[in-house]
């Protein structure tokens, strides 16, 4: 099973406006935020371990150990390597790092666990209709 997916996957991004912080005054550049990193990272972990899935499965994100290393300004390229770790029943566990031009900007540990979308689905509704009943 693991031998049908590459160990490693890598990934461009492009900073833009909508991945920046803009928090910090106008004399400070816009640089991707820590948010959007994590984001670029589980996405690059969910397509990496995509092949192994059965259909109508996919992954959610259960944990996330990141170091955000430094700055990457809007416009430039942002390189995103997941490295499949350890695959255990449903856990999928990844190694990632990420780069710019530059320099190395971030690494992390990240755990996604697959689900059936059908079942998750309905978790979710229930849950919904739960709360609006206790309003």
């Amino acid at each position: 099973m693991l031998s049908e997916v590459p160990k490693i996957l890598e990934k461009q991004f492009v900073v833009t406006e909508l991945e920046a912080i803009q928090f910090m005054g106008p004399e400070v550049p816009h640089v991707l935020s820590t948010p959007s990193l994590v984001n670029w990272m589980e996405l690059t972990s969910r397509e990496h371990v995509a092949p192994l899935l059965n259909p109508g499965e996919d992954t959610v994100g259960i944990s996330m150990n990141i170091e955000h290393l430094a700055p990457t300004p809007v416009g430039m390229g942002v390189r995103v390597v997941s490295t499949l770790a350890n695959a255990g029943g449903r856990v999928f566990a990844f190694e990632i790092e990420a780069f710019d031009e530059v320099d190395k900007i971030g690494k992390a540990t990240h755990q996604r666990a697959s689900v059936v979308v059908a079942k998750f689905a309905g978790r979710i509704a229930a849950k919904k209709e739960k709360a609006a009943r206790g309003r």
